[in-house]
């Protein structure tokens, strides 16, 4: 960690930060208001939360990540930009979708670049699988939707093939998406893009009208 983000991890996980306990989370109690929520799962250095938290200050966001400088860096966009719609918990997304947030409770998930395991022997690892997705979908409220980013086209093409199976979700497009508005290009995808490389976006929806 940088000195300055071990500071913002310091002073900040105690007031932006949610502590994992296997008990149904109170999401309103949790932000001070009522509002719709999105969970980012993996939000790395934090940067594009905070900047589509920044763009959007009616919904509240709620990262989860394992990485302590990450957190620390979201910590540090927090205060930067005075966001008062971000919590973090660092935790295992698994155990916290499944012990901490109730069913239909969430409007939106993001997934942008999960690890993407490039070795065959390790692609049962991938975050992306029937069973999580299963999980991703029942913590979906009514109309809410699910949207994944990777710039590994054989993992993209495995995200279009689960997501595509699940029966309670539905394509937004006939099969990539283009990039919603809402999530920015990280300065790693802009020089990505410059040298030819791919980005493949997938944006799917849970099918009924919104609470």
């Amino acid at each position: 960690m940088s000195d300055a983000q071990k500071r913002a991890y310091e002073e900040g996980l105690t007031r932006w930060g949610i502590p994992y306990s296997p008990a149904p989370l109170d999401l309103a109690a949790a932000f001070g208001r009522n509002a719709q929520t999105i969970l980012e799962i993996g939000f790395g250095m934090g940067r594009t939360t905070a900047e589509i938290a920044e763009a959007h200050p009616q919904n509240n966001y709620l990262g989860v990540e394992v990485h302590t400088p990450g957190v620390g860096s979201l910590l540090r966009e927090i205060q930067g930009r005075g966001l008062s719609n971000v919590r973090i918990i660092q935790h295992d997304a698994v155990e916290v979708l499944t012990h901490m947030l109730a069913d239909g409770a969430l409007a939106g998930i993001h997934i942008y670049f999960p690890d993407p395991w490039p070795k065959k022997r390790h692609h049962k690892r991938r975050l992306i699988q029937p069973e999580f997705v299963a999980l991703l979908t029942r913590k979906l409220a009514s109309g809410g939707y699910l949207h994944c980013a990777t710039d590994w086209e054989d993992y993209a093409v495995q995200m279009l093939e689960v997501l595509g199976a699940e029966q309670k979700l539905k394509n937004t497009a006939s099969a990539f998406a283009p990039r919603p508005q809402w999530r920015p290009v990280t300065k790693f995808e802009q020089r990505g893009l410059k040298l030819g490389h791919g980005v493949w976006d997938l944006l799917f929806e849970k099918p009924g009208a919104r609470r």
